[in-house]
């Protein structure tokens, strides 16, 4: 019988910590709590319930990454698992998740990494919580990555070294580049895995999420040639060069202006017809939608270019939290 261990991540999660916690426990072998200096209770109510809790050191800056590993070094210490599920603090675990993803690696001898399906808790709070409840919706089959919620074979990820701490968004991806590169195969199976509460309900949040979405493309990009290659052209083109014509447009030539005009409401109107024929939907919150998603290579561009000015510069490669 293979033993199942947990790593939960979080920073000031608070009643999505203790929801995630509750719905976890009880589904393995050994959790581990990793707590990325939050000023909430989190530490004290995951302590409450018996759990190993790490506090990362705080004179080292924070990554989703850095947390991963710090945890599945804390949970090895306390036995071995066979497999061990990573969790982010605000998604809650459905009841069968865990024995679903263990029963597919155990007949699976080849699989490094097993995920499932996660949807949003509150998609009609607001139009920045559905738009993270479409980016959930993937086909099940073989892949190339996924998020944070995965089941990994404790052998697949010492092969693949672990997570890379200094990659602060996307970095999972970079994982299962690394994890496919070792020889093992990824795969989501058709269930449902985990329920997320994005909780963003200002413009603000939005935009900031999307500019660490824009950071972790050239980052992951830089460590990986040739990945994230069509979003970082999307993001070249229409967070870039296009608002530059625009701007020259704008003061020099209307001719120019009008045919930038042009160049974005056609990508709005394929990005229209790709969302509707997917048909997972509803019409009026199609048009938003769209909006948002043209609007959102704006920011993925700023991003961009604070990675690579960090880079130059030789500054940390830090958080940007949207909450």
């Amino acid at each position: 019988m293979s033993i199942v261990g947990a790593v939960v991540i979080g920073r000031n999660e608070g009643a999505r910590l203790k929801r995630c916690l509750q719905s976890l426990a009880p589904q393995v072998a050994h959790l581990v709590y990793v707590d990325s200096g939050s000023e909430d209770d989190s530490v004290s109510f995951a302590r409450s319930m018996g759990l190993n809790v790490v506090e990362l050191d705080t004179s080292m800056p924070f990554s989703a990454a850095r947390a991963r590993n710090e945890g599945f070094e804390a949970l090895a210490e306390i036995a071995p698992c066979d497999f061990v599920q990573f969790i982010d603090g605000d998604c809650g675990v459905e009841p069968d998740w865990i024995a679903k993803a263990s029963a597919q690696l155990q007949i699976t001898p080849e699989l490094g990494l097993v995920t499932g399906w996660r949807r949003e808790l509150f998609p009609d709070n607001s139009i920045y919580n559905a738009l993270c409840d479409l980016e959930w919706h993937r086909p099940a089959g073989p892949i190339a990555a996924c998020g944070g919620d995965m089941m990994v074979r404790a052998a697949a990820f010492d092969d693949a070294d672990g997570f890379d701490p200094t990659v602060i968004a996307a970095e999972d991806d970079e994982f299962c580049q690394r994890l496919a590169g070792a020889g093992w195969r990824l795969l989501r199976i058709p269930e449902q895995m985990t329920i997320h509460d994005a909780d963003m309900l200002h413009f603000g949040e939005w935009w900031k999420r999307a500019e660490r979405s824009g950071h972790g493309f050239a980052q992951v990009a830089d460590l990986h040639e040739g990945y994230f290659a069509p979003e970082r052209k999307r993001v070249i083109l229409f967070g870039g060069i296009l608002p530059l014509l625009a701007m020259l447009g704008f003061f020099f030539s209307w001719k120019l202006f009008l045919l930038v005009v042009l160049a974005y409401g056609v990508s709005y109107g394929r990005t229209l017809l790709g969302l509707r024929k997917e048909g997972v939907i509803e019409t009026p919150l199609l048009f938003q939608l769209t909006g948002l998603l043209s609007l959102s290579k704006l920011p993925n561009m700023l991003g961009m270019i604070r990675y690579h000015w960090r880079k130059r510069t030789g500054r940390a490669m830090r958080l940007i939290e949207y909450k």
